[in-house]
């Protein structure tokens, strides 16, 4: 693997400011991979004042100049995918396919907004009363601070990073302690794509809050992208008040996945390995609790848990593996906890439910059948390979249950009535639905939720609007 270790500021790699790193482990091993630097304050305040001296240079870019930079971050993620794809699965843990797919679905957002960075539209009219034109730009907010987490370290900043240049932004990326490799690899390849120095800057404080805190005070800072817990956006949003930052938050999920007793019983298992099962569980948009009508609750929860029961479990290294280790000892201690504590509220253990012998942050993909709604188990996002299923009956409303969490970020739902799908997805609280499918993500939609699951959209023509901030000239011809 080709491991970049120091921070990236103002095109230039260096060590911490007092000497300190971070350590990077392999989950699947607890081997050591790397000691990369940990980003002081006053780094992170240098990479803020890097970027904010190239924004002149890259706001004045001709659109067309800076969408070919971004075409050529997505040509080189192609011919690259399988060295990314690698270190995703050492820094991340999870298997081949999954690693493959995430470098995949991480370059077409430079693709994707290569192709909006030309579209940036305005408005010309004349006023109603006659005494002006009404003339409306879009211009790039400035310098963005943008914090991605560890469970998809190449789509998560390249979801920020491609809006953001796209719009003539400059940038600070500060990626998750856990995965920062990929992103300072990211750093070298847009780079090599013809980014100036300063545009793009990748800093990894350990730990982040002083850091952060000092970035998001800084004046040249006028936004903030976030992706991760709901509990941190919360912090984060109470600190980009004092500076009246525009934030965009893509927080935490709970998402329902509910099985119509006319659904294809078929079709919803595989869609629930997919929803469930992408990325380990380990996703925000992973299903969370499922809700299945009793006419045909065993039937799914059978076939669901063989599904489940066939995947292979070992370290991601191994093309061979279907199911890989979690990110952290400590992330899969979590998750074990959750199903321990949910046989204690009486549910019952299909499949799995076992922390297996041996190294390695690795559980096994578990079923649980028996789970009511509202159990600790359901309540909350589990980030993990744990599906708890819960039975509903003719008297019951899954999508009042469904509805009854803080959160809204995705919600699946399967039945063999377009209609009535149609007319449960506009009752659900959630920014999107995926109707008969175990997976919405696309780079040309926006991506985003409702209620504590964020504010903004990423991805689409809403993603680049983000990092942009109209103008309007008042204009006399006279």
């Amino acid at each position: 693997m080709k491991l970049f270790t120091g921070s990236y500021i103002g095109g230039r790699r260096r060590p911490s400011g007092d000497g300190s790193t971070v350590r990077v482990d392999d989950p699947a091993t607890g081997e050591t991979i790397a000691e990369i630097a940990s980003a002081t304050a006053d780094d992170c305040l240098e990479a803020v004042e890097a970027a904010a001296g190239a924004l002149p240079g890259w706001r004045a870019t001709p659109p067309r100049a800076r969408a070919e930079v971004l075409r050529g971050a997505f040509e080189l993620m192609v011919r690259e995918r399988d060295q990314i794809a690698e270190l995703i699965v050492r820094e991340n843990g999870k298997v081949w396919a999954d690693a493959l797919s995430e470098a995949d679905y991480a370059a077409e957002f430079f693709r994707w907004f290569s192709e909006e960075a030309v579209r940036v539209g305005g408005d010309f009219r004349t006023a109603p009363n006659g005494d002006k034109r009404i003339l409306v730009t879009h211009q790039a907010m400035g310098v963005s601070v943008l914090i991605t987490p560890w469970n998809f370290p190449a789509a998560m900043a390249t979801r920020k990073i491609g809006p953001a240049l796209a719009a003539g932004c400059t940038v600070v990326l500060k990626p998750a302690a856990e995965t920062p490799l990929t992103a300072l690899y990211l750093a070298d390849l847009l780079e090599r794509a013809g980014v100036p120095p300063g545009v793009v800057n990748v800093v990894v404080p350990d730990p982040p809050a002083a850091a952060v805190r000092a970035m998001l005070r800084h004046p040249a800072v006028r936004k903030l992208s976030f992706t991760g817990s709901t509990e941190v956006g919360r912090v984060l949003l109470r600190e980009a008040a004092d500076q009246v930052l525009s934030c965009s938050m893509e927080l935490g999920g709970n998402a329902p996945f509910i099985v119509f007793e006319d659904a294809d019983v078929e079709a919803a298992v595989a869609g629930a390995m997919v929803a469930k099962m992408r990325n380990g569980g380990a996703a925000c948009t992973a299903a969370n609790r499922f809700y299945v009508a009793e006419a045909v609750h065993e039937e799914f929860v059978s076939a669901f848990a063989a599904a489940m029961d066939a995947l292979t479990l070992g370290p991601g290294t191994d093309p061979g593996n279907t199911l890989g280790s979690l990110v952290s000892v400590a992330e899969r201690d979590k998750v074990a906890a959750r199903v321990v504590r949910a046989v204690e509220q009486g549910a019952t253990v299909r499949v799995g439910g076992t922390v297996p012998p041996g190294p390695g942050a690795f559980y096994p993909a578990t079923v649980l059948s028996g789970v009511r709604h509202g159990d600790d188990v359901a309540a909350s996002e589990i980030f993990g390979p744990v599906a708890p299923v819960i039975a509903f009956g003719p008297q019951d409303d899954p999508v009042a249950w469904a509805n009854d969490t803080e959160l809204g970020l995705i919600s699946y739902v399967y039945t063999g009535d377009l209609a009535r799908g149609i007319a449960v997805a506009e009752r659900l609280e959630s920014g999107m639905v995926a109707l008969n499918r175990g997976v919405a993500s696309d780079p040309a939609a926006p991506f985003g939720g409702a209620k504590q699951s964020g504010l903004g959209r990423e991805g689409a023509a809403e993603g680049i609007r983000e990092f942009l901030e109209e103008k309007y000239i008042a204009l006399d011809l006279a």
